[in-house]
């Protein structure tokens, strides 16, 4: 069975690290990627019924905006490989949607990448990492 890495990417040096990462473990050993990026949407605003239809249109532009200035630009980059990479853009919580897309994409592992910084509020709440490997129902590698 090859390997498919699903990699969490959001465009910071630490994602294209990650990236650069899981291509690497990807061709030594004939795999592929899925490179996931997660819109945080939360359900629990609360919001009147106008409000509510606005945000819904511009779900539509935040997707193809991701897509356009993110997704597009990295498969460029990316392209002469020699590994096979598909793209997912989803809404949802992210340590929570990326071990989701992986798990519905067959993913043997799921690649993040670390910006290091640590703040209060990380430390309060959680940081992606320290949900997503609490959480992970595969392997979770977390690049410098």
């Amino acid at each position: 069975m090859s390997e498919k890495f699903a990699v969490g990417f959001d465009g910071s040096d630490a994602a294209k690290r990650a990236l650069e990462f899981a291509i690497g473990r990807a061709k030594a050993q004939g795999g592929s990627v899925v490179l996931i990026h997660v819109l945080e949407w939360s359900p629990y605003s609360f919001l009147t019924p106008s409000e509510l239809e606005e945000r819904h249109k511009r779900r539509q532009e935040e997707l193809d905006r991701a897509e356009t200035a993110l997704m597009k630009p990295v498969l460029k980059e990316i392209k002469d490989s020699g590994v096979s990479v598909e793209t997912i853009i989803k809404y949802g919580h992210i340590a929570d949607t990326l071990n989701e897309v992986a798990g519905a994409n067959g993913a043997t592992q799921i690649v993040i990448g670390r910006n290091g910084h640590s703040n209060l509020s990380s430390r309060v709440f959680g940081s992606v990492a320290g949900s997503l490997v609490q959480t992970s129902s595969v392997p979770c590698t977390i690049v410098p």
